[in-house]
């Protein structure tokens, strides 16, 4: 990039074309100058590609005045953070006062004194170069608290996998799973990254279940039930209240994905649309990896047999609505189960054993 590329860009408005000649002879030596004569043009030097870096703005213009054209670009998101400074003839104390109401950083009066044009303009151009590497800044660092928050969620719940003796590909799988139908769904960009990153959290409880209880490799006896059925409860806790869209989604996920459409599951025996949708769609997402992957405790089940099962619980342990789409996305979801499969991944047919 070469030095003139790297100049901020000055854009001069003013419908008469000698008034723009005397900016430019002004400014051109330090800066690279556009210009428009009405406020049509401005709006789109404005909204353009480089935007300009600083805006010097007439007021008594013809069509579109100066005050109209800085409530249009201060009400535009593209153009809201571009500095704009009036240069006019208006030198009311009103007149100044409406012009810095509407968003501009200062005012200068006609006739100009060009010592005073480029003092001001270096001043408010630095300004906006700190603004933007302040915006920067704080960007990068909210990036960096969100992607750290996630890397927590997400090896939190593979910690919760690796206790239940899994390898942590199953919340991959079934994160990848409930996508898959939640979009299916229609469901918006930023929910579906919402519930991708919170799915993974489903069975962060388990933590709290004793060893002898989720690694015994038969049935669990009615007691050892009980104590198994509590891990909604510890992951909900685990979690915590908190304002983050993504952490009361986990806890809402952790705390209802064993309820059943039909009031059946625990722990709080909700029912049909009372049980949260995110919920709803884990609970598809999760019980068809487990059916479908071997443990040290049971076969896995062939695909058909799974897809069978779910069938059979539409509208007893599933949510009927999400069983159609659940098929709709199917072939997605295979390839997403060919993908991170497991080592131990068998075709054997077996009962419904999958632990909590």
């Amino acid at each position: 990039m070469n030095a003139a590329e790297l100049r901020a860009v000055i854009l001069v408005v003013d419908d008469i074309p000698e008034n723009i000649d005397v900016l430019s002879g002004i400014l051109r030596t330090k800066y690279r100058v556009k210009a428009a004569l009405n406020g049509r043009r401005a709006l789109a030097i404005a909204r353009s590609d480089p935007q300009p870096d600083l805006i010097l703005l007439d007021i008594m213009m013809p069509g579109m005045d100066g005050y109209e054209i800085c409530r249009r670009l201060k009400a535009d998101p593209r153009t809201s953070a571009i500095p704009v400074i009036f240069v006019t003839a208006k030198s009311e104390v009103e007149d100044e006062r409406l012009g810095l109401e509407l968003g501009a950083v200062d005012y200068i009066v006609k006739p100009i004194s060009p010592a005073i044009v480029i003092a001001r303009v270096q001043t408010h151009l630095a300004l906006y170069d700190q603004n933007r590497e302040l915006e920067r800044k704080v960007r990068e660092r909210t990036e960096e608290l969100a992607s750290t928050r996630l890397q927590i969620i997400r090896r939190l719940g593979r910690a919760a996998e690796f206790k239940d003796n899994e390898t942590g590909l199953h919340v991959i799988r079934m994160s990848h799973y409930s996508r898959l139908i939640a979009k299916a769904m229609g469901a918006s960009e930023a929910w579906l990254e919402l519930l991708f990153n919170a799915a993974p959290m489903h069975d962060i409880g388990k933590i709290g279940i004793p060893d002898y209880i989720l690694l015994k490799p038969g049935k669990l006896d009615d007691k050892e039930w009980k104590i198994m059925s509590r891990h909604p409860l510890y992951g909900a806790e685990i979690i915590g209240e908190h304002r983050s869209e993504l952490m009361m989604l986990s806890r809402e996920i952790a705390l209802s994905h064993h309820e059943k459409w039909d009031g059946t599951g625990y722990p709080q025996g909700h029912k049909g649309e009372v049980i949260n949708i995110a919920a709803r769609i884990v609970a598809i997402a999760d019980v068809f990896d487990a059916l479908t992957t071997a443990r040290p405790y049971k076969a896995a089940w062939k695909v058909e047999d799974a897809v069978g099962y779910i069938d059979d619980q539409r509208g007893q342990h599933f949510d009927p609505k999400l069983v159609t789409l659940f098929h709709k996305v199917l072939p997605s979801i295979l390839s997403i189960r060919e993908r991170y499969a497991e080592d131990l991944l068998g075709t054997t047919g077996g009962g419904v054993t999958e632990k909590g």
